[in-house]
C-alpha cells in the first residue's frame, strides 16, 4: 500500500490504548511506532460472553453473533483487519449482515473492505458522510501531521479529491436512533456526539452491553488533539455519558481498551469520567467570563483528586485552550495578532538588538540546563529564526525537549517530540555531516 494512501487511512492514528500503554502513570509513554503494534500477538479472541468476541489492535474490532449471522461493531485499521477477521470467525464464522461504524476515524472504518460481504448493511451515524469528506478534503494536511505524529517519512502531496471526495461505504444512516433485530437479538444505534459529532454507541438490551466507542477510555479525553480538530465539545460528551448511564450496562466496551464488566463498576468509572469533563469545561468558562486569559487558565486549572483520571492521553491544558477556542476562535483581544505578520517576523530585529544570535543562543543554552525547556524552546526558536545554522541554538533546543520528553506521560506529547528530535538532529547532520548524533 502506498505510503500516501495508508496516512490518509489511519486519520486517527493519534489514538494510542493509554490503559495498556500507562498502565503506570509515571512511566515515559513507549512510542507511538511501537503503539499501533498492539494485539499483533493475540492468538485468540477474548471472549466477553457467549455471543460476544473482542479483537485487540490499535483499535478493536467486536463480534456480535446470533443465530441468524453476525453484526460487527468497528472494523479497526487495514493492517489488523486481517488478524481480527481470522480470530473473531473462529469463533463464529456465520455471515456478515451488520457492520456498524461507531465513528469515522481511519482506525475504526479502515477494515471494512475485510469484512464486507455481499448484502452486507453498514450502519453509521447521519454526519457520517460530512465527517468522511472532511477528512478527505484535508488529506494532505493530516497525513503529513500523522507523519510527523509517527515519525514517518512525510509523503508527497497528492493531488486534492475537492471538497466531496470521500468514499462513503455506509448503506444506512440515521438521525437520532436505529434500531434492527437479528436472530432475536435486538440492536439499538444511538447518536452520541464526543469524540466527533457523527459518533454512535451501540446498545445490545439481551446482554446489558454498550459499545461505547470512543467516548470513554482510560485518560482525560482528548478534547483537543495536536494534529488538529473540529471543536470537539465537553457538553456533548456530557450528555452522551449520561445517555449510557441511563441504560445501567452490565458490559461496557471501548474500542480502545479492555471491558469494564459490572454495573457498579460502570457507573463508578463513568460518573468520575464525566464529572472530570464538566469541571474542566466549567472551569473554563467561568474563567472566560471573568477575563481570565487562555494561558491563565491552562496553567491555573487541575482536577481535584478525587476526579484525577490522568492525563496518559488527552491533557487537560490542550483541553482547556480546545473549549476557550473551541468557543470564541483565536483572537486575543492584542491588536498586533488581527494582522497577517506573526510574532515571529521581529525576532531577528530582537535577536540584532542584543547582540546577534549566538547570545539569544546561549541564553536559551542556561535555560535549558536549568530545566527550563519550555523557554528554552522560545528563545532556541527566536536565535534560529534569525540565524538558522547557530550550532549553539540547535543544541539547546534539542536538550530541551529531551528534557521534555524525559518529563513526558502522555503519549501524544511523546509522538510530537520524538519527531521534532529528530527534526533537530537531521538538521544537525546536514550542518556537520561527519558528527554522528
Amino acid at each position: 500500500m502506498k505510503l500516501s494512501r495508508w496516512l490518509g487511512i489511519i486519520f486517527s492514528v493519534w489514538l494510542i490504548w493509554p490503559s495498556t500503554l500507562l498502565a503506570q502513570q509515571d512511566l515515559l509513554p513507549v512510542s507511538p511506532l511501537t503503539a499501533i503494534r498492539i494485539g499483533q500477538d493475540q492468538k485468540k479472541a477474548l471472549k466477553v460472553n457467549e455471543a460476544i468476541f473482542q479483537a485487540i489492535g490499535f483499535s478493536n474490532t467486536f463480534l456480535v453473533a446470533t443465530p441468524e449471522g453476525n453484526v460487527i461493531i468497528d472494523t479497526s485499521m487495514p493492517f489488523n483487519a486481517a488478524l481480527h477477521k481470522r480470530l473473531l470467525t473462529a469463533e463464529n464464522a456465520g455471515p456478515i449482515k451488520y457492520i456498524i461504524l461507531t465513528h469515522a476515524h481511519g482506525d475504526h472504518t479502515g477494515g471494512v473492505p475485510a469484512w464486507k460481504q455481499a448484502g452486507t448493511q453498514i450502519i453509521a451515524q447521519k454526519n457520517h458522510t460530512e465527517f468522511q469528506h472532511y477528512q478527505t478534503r484535508l488529506n494532505g494536511f493530516y497525513a503529513a501531521r500523522n507523519a510527523a505524529q509517527f515519525s514517518l517519512p512525510i509523503p508527497k502531496p497528492t493531488e486534492w479529491p475537492g471538497n466531496y471526495g470521500a468514499k462513503i461505504e455506509a448503506t444506512i444512516q440515521f438521525d437520532d436512533k436505529y434500531e434492527f433485530e437479528l436472530g432475536g437479538v435486538k440492536f439499538v444505534v444511538m447518536s452520541t456526539p464526543g469524540e466527533t459529532y457523527d459518533h454512535a454507541t451501540v446498545w445490545v438490551p439481551k446482554y446489558k452491553a454498550a459499545f461505547v466507542g470512543d467516548n470513554y477510555y482510560d485518560s482525560f479525553p482528548n478534547i483537543y488533539t495536536l494534529r488538529g480538530t473540529q471543536p470537539r465539545w465537553a457538553l456533548d460528551y456530557i450528555h452522551s455519558l449520561n445517555k449510557v448511564l441511563e441504560l445501567k450496562p452490565e458490559f461496557l466496551l471501548p474500542s480502545h481498551g479492555m471491558p469494564v464488566v459490572g454495573n457498579a463498576e460502570i457507573v463508578k468509572r463513568l460518573t468520575r469520567y464525566r464529572d472530570a469533563i464538566q469541571y474542566v469545561h466549567d472551569e473554563t468558562v467561568k474563567g472566560m467570563n471573568a477575563g481570565k486569559d487562555v494561558w491563565a487558565l491552562m496553567n491555573e486549572i487541575k482536577l481535584p483528586a478525587a476526579l484525577d483520571i490522568g492525563e496518559s492521553y488527552g491533557k487537560l491544558s490542550w483541553s482547556i485552550r480546545g473549549i476557550y477556542e473551541g468557543y470564541v476562535g483565536w483572537f486575543d483581544l492584542n491588536p498586533a495578532t488581527m494582522y497577517e505578520k506573526p510574532v515571529s517576523s521581529v525576532y531577528a530585529d530582537v535577536v540584532k538588538l542584543v547582540g546577534g544570535a549566538e547570545s539569544v543562543a546561549k541564553l536559551a543554552s542556561e535555560r535549558a540546563q536549568a530545566g527550563q525547556a519550555v523557554e528554552a524552546l522560545h528563545l532556541s526558536d527566536i536565535a534560529l529564526t534569525a540565524e538558522a545554522t547557530n550550532k549553539t541554538a540547535l543544541e539547546a533546543k534539542l536538550k530541551a525537549l529531551e528534557t521534555l520528553r524525559e518529563r513526558c506521560r502522555n503519549s501524544n506529547e511523546r509522538g510530537w517530540l520524538d519527531f521534532s528530535i529528530s527534526q533537530v538532529k537531521l538538521w544537525q547532520v546536514k550542518l556537520n555531516p561527519g558528527e554522528k548524533k
